[in-house]
């Protein structure tokens, strides 16, 4: 381990979460769309009951592994930099919308083209591009001045105000959140009934846990060198373009891992279960749909500071505000997408 440069050590800890990740997604079929999609129009709540069980299990771990000293909360974004809520009210929407109107957020497109849909490659490359367009490229300065990131001066988050609020110790705050979770996931009966899902959306929520526990080791052993760091597929998935054809953007990095990892664990699920096989979009108005929800998910991504994975799963088991906040917003923004979607195909 002596032997390996920090990069490369940080992007092996992505490469395990993201795999883990994408085998949760093809074979325990956790989804945002997807999920929603369900719930809303499917009457199912399997899909969106899962998501009590990785948030449940990701917040237990994250968080207790803090108050252990096993995972440095402090050293994320997350937690460093002032939470803007109308960064993560406007970019959620945004980002909401054009993953409906894309059919998939970062993180599942990623997933759909390790299973062989070259569609979803498209949406990728696009997201990828247009997340640094408003990260460091030509609309960076508006969303600077727009949506100001300073850094934090003092404690922040979840469980530092409704501690002041109440006077409850962080422990119970923690438990309470992320036992609420779990126990509104297994409400369900089907939930209940389902090991196979069971252990997936585990698997899902402890890949969060591995990801900031493991960074935070890294960052430690490199003395800063590395930042700590959880999953997340928007500007990412742009790092590990620029990664690929330049081999710069900071070089190896943990991004890059998370990235090639959720596609191994997508490409290993879907031969698994015999679902791999090569799609392409045979209509250009889909097409151009896809990419214009693309577009829109890269800048709502930046603006938000994450994805639906990134502040709905990582922020979210940090007990950073924009976490709830930010998926509050992609749910709002993708109903609305799926709803003029399918409105749209309603007879006349």
């Amino acid at each position: 381990m002596e032997t390996l440069p920090y990069g490369l050590l940080a992007a092996l800890v992505g490469l395990v979460g993201g795999t883990v990740l994408g085998l949760a997604a093809r074979l325990g079929d956790f989804c945002t769309l997807g999920a929603l999609e369900a719930a809303v129009y499917g009457k199912d709540q399997m899909r969106l009951r899962l998501w009590g069980i990785v948030l449940g299990i990701a917040i237990l771990g994250t968080q207790l592994g803090a108050l252990a000293g096993w995972v440095d909360l402090g050293g994320t974004f997350y937690h460093s930099i002032v939470w803007n809520p109308l960064g993560s009210i406007f970019g959620g929407l945004v980002f909401g919308y054009g993953m409906a109107m894309a059919g998939n957020c970062g993180f599942g497109a990623l997933v759909r083209f390790g299973g062989g849909d070259l569609r979803s490659l498209v949406v990728v490359v696009v997201m990828g591009i247009f997340g640094f367009v408003a990260l460091s490229g030509p609309l960076a300065p508006a969303r600077i001045l727009l949506f100001p990131q300073p850094d934090a001066t003092g404690p922040q988050g979840i469980v530092h105000d409704v501690g002041l609020l109440t006077g409850l110790p962080a422990a119970v705050i923690i438990v309470a959140i992320g036992v609420g979770c779990l126990i509104w996931a297994l409400s369900y009966p089907p939930m209940r009934a389902a090991p196979r899902s069971l252990f997936w959306g585990v698997a899902a929520g402890l890949a969060v846990v591995w990801c900031f526990a493991a960074t935070t080791w890294v960052s430690e052993y490199s003395l800063g060198a590395i930042e700590v760091e959880g999953l997340s597929f928007t500007a990412p998935v742009g790092r590990t373009l620029i990664f690929l054809m330049t081999s710069t953007a900071g070089g190896i990095t943990f991004s890059v891992g998370a990235v090639v990892g959720v596609m191994a664990g997508a490409l290993i699920g879907s031969t698994v279960r015999g679902l791999f096989r090569w799609e392409a979009c045979e209509d250009p108005r889909e097409l151009g749909r896809q990419v214009g929800g693309a577009v829109l998910m890269g800048i709502g991504g930046v603006v938000a500071m994450g994805c639906s994975v990134g502040q709905g799963v990582s922020a979210f088991a940090a007990l950073a505000w924009s976490g709830p906040v930010t998926l509050a917003a992609i749910i709002v923004g993708a109903l609305f997408g799926l709803h003029q979607l399918i409105s749209g195909y309603q007879p006349d």
